[in-house]
């Protein structure tokens, strides 16, 4: 049977994340958080950052970029909050739902989402919002593992999932999802995709808003 991921219980895992997120996933996504950045900063402008959680990335991006943050945990936006209000180039941190953006279309010139896509319920729903609200030219930056979708590996995410899924994150997540979505979709092309450490089981995927 399939394991069904709930908003509510994502939030609520993430808000028992709070008091240790950095520590747990600080330096592990540190190399992963610096290619993202890197690529918001060439197109400057308005950056969307999806799952900001407790904005360790913010204080990193160039100040040619705008800031907004969002996120699903209201408490690990705590510490974002402290953060931004340090950082003269961040417009707000707020609560907000992946799969329901309250912007408008086109209003942001990237979007970045770290390490969040397996943490959606839906995320097909969340990419198609990302699509939604960058601009023609634009870009959506991700950083994600990448499951094995076959072999033993791909059998073991699947049954690690229902414990993976009570702690906010799935394992079982394939690139064919990425390339499917694009595809339906039509409106985006995938314009990089390189391995990032930690095993390389994750990577950085870049789609272009045509």
């Amino acid at each position: 049977m399939a394991v069904v991921m709930e908003t509510r219980n994502v939030a609520a895992a993430y808000d028992r994340w709070a008091p240790i997120y950095d520590l747990v996933f600080g330096a592990v996504f540190r190399r992963g958080r610096s290619a993202a950045i890197a690529a918001a900063d060439r197109l400057g402008g308005r950056v969307l950052e999806v799952g900001v959680g407790t904005g360790l990335s913010l204080p990193q991006y160039g100040r040619q970029c705008r800031l907004f943050g969002i996120d699903i945990s209201d408490k690990i936006l705590d510490k974002a909050r402290e953060r931004a209000a340090k950082l003269p180039n961040v417009e707000a941190i707020e609560v907000m739902d992946a799969e329901a953006l309250r912007f408008e279309d086109g209003a942001f010139d990237s979007v970045v989402a770290q390490y969040v896509i397996t943490a959606v319920p839906n995320p097909e729903k969340a990419l198609d919002e990302f699509a939604r609200v960058v601009r023609k030219g634009g870009e959506i930056i991700i950083t994600t593992r990448i499951g094995a979708g076959v072999g033993l590996r791909g059998r073991i995410e699947k049954l690690l999932m229902p414990i993976t899924s009570r702690l906010g994150f799935r394992t079982e997540f394939p690139f064919e999802r990425y390339a499917a979505w694009a595809l339906r979709n039509g409106k985006v092309r995938l314009a990089e995709r390189s391995a990032l450490p930690p095993l390389g089981h994750f990577e950085l995927l870049r789609f272009t808003k045509i």
